[in-house]
């Protein structure tokens, strides 16, 4: 078992099945040692949209934990197209959307809850540039989208 599998035992979470895509696009495409990995809505634990609008009928601490989902999402698509997680050597970059009245202005702590676990399952290679903004709405009202780039340890 690789250290980052061990990291998500102990935080006791389990990869889901890697979401489909939706419309026309790939769920991550590869070029050189980069892994780019495809817009990753919020979850419930049944694997349907975790809706809702942030400064409207959800707070920061839902925010942060629609993130989180998000994120596990996205360490499923990441294990999927490297292999294991255990291929990855760092996060580079992550854009996270977050669903949100126009007044809302706690992106930033919204999108903690994904860069958190980043950092939970990969240590110091989990920190990441990033960018937090609002978005009017999200595909099928989740609450919460971000995609992920990636460094793999090598291309094949």
């Amino acid at each position: 078992m690789s250290d980052q599998e061990e990291r998500l035992k102990s935080l006791g979470i389990e990869l889901p099945e890697m979401a489909a895509p939706v419309a026309n696009y790939l769920p991550y495409s590869k070029t050189g040692n980069l892994l780019f990995i495809a817009g990753q809505i919020s979850r419930t634990k049944d694997g349907s949209n975790l809706r809702g609008k942030l400064g409207q009928d959800m707070g920061v601490e839902e925010g942060y934990d629609a993130a989180r989902s998000a994120a596990i999402y996205t360490l499923s698509a990441i294990a999927n197209a490297a292999g294991s997680l255990s291929n990855v050597s760092r996060i580079v970059r992550m854009l996270g959307m977050v669903n949100c009245t126009s007044d809302f202005g706690d992106q930033p702590d919204v999108i903690n809850g994904a860069s958190d676990l980043f950092v939970e399952v990969f240590g110091e290679a989990g920190r990441h540039s990033r960018a937090a903004v609002g978005m009017s709405s999200l595909p099928g009202g989740a609450a919460v989208e971000i995609e992920v780039i990636c460094e793999l340890i090598n291309s094949d």
